[in-house]
């Protein structure tokens, strides 16, 4: 049975904004702790729609001082450091395609940016990915 591919596409600032953890404090070092965590996300099988899928490719934008985060070595992930709004970053690499993407962001505005095809989940949906055995 052929499972489909996916890339997960992280919106940082947003993933990190969604827990009350004190990142406010600093930025940089809650994306490295988020970065950390993705380590462990390529090539997982997640769960898209009801459907498994596994996570080919993992994207995470960094925008504002979490572009100073530091990228774990061979972590899988690719890393992508917004030079503005981390939105519009976003949205540029979900429309360049290819792929079937899964974007992970509550941000109820991108959402509404995304192209047609783009799967937009919540952080939950991250964390249940991460925390699988």
């Amino acid at each position: 049975m052929d499972v489909a591919e996916v890339v997960v596409v992280v919106d940082a600032a947003n993933v990190v904004g969604s827990r009350p953890d004190g990142w406010w404090r600093d930025r940089t070092g809650a994306a490295t702790r988020l970065l950390e965590r993705l380590r462990g996300l390529p090539g997982s099988v997640v769960d898209v729609a009801g459907e498994s899928a596994v996570a080919a490719g993992v994207v995470v934008v960094l925008e504002g001082r979490a572009r100073d985060a530091v990228v774990p070595v061979d972590a899988g992930i690719e890393v992508v450091l917004a030079p503005g709004s981390g939105d519009d970053a976003v949205v540029d690499i979900c429309r360049r395609g290819g792929s079937r993407l899964v974007v992970v962001t509550a941000d109820r505005g991108l959402r509404a940016r995304l192209p047609a095809g783009a799967v937009a989940v919540g952080p939950r949906w991250l964390d249940a990915a991460l925390n699988q055995p």
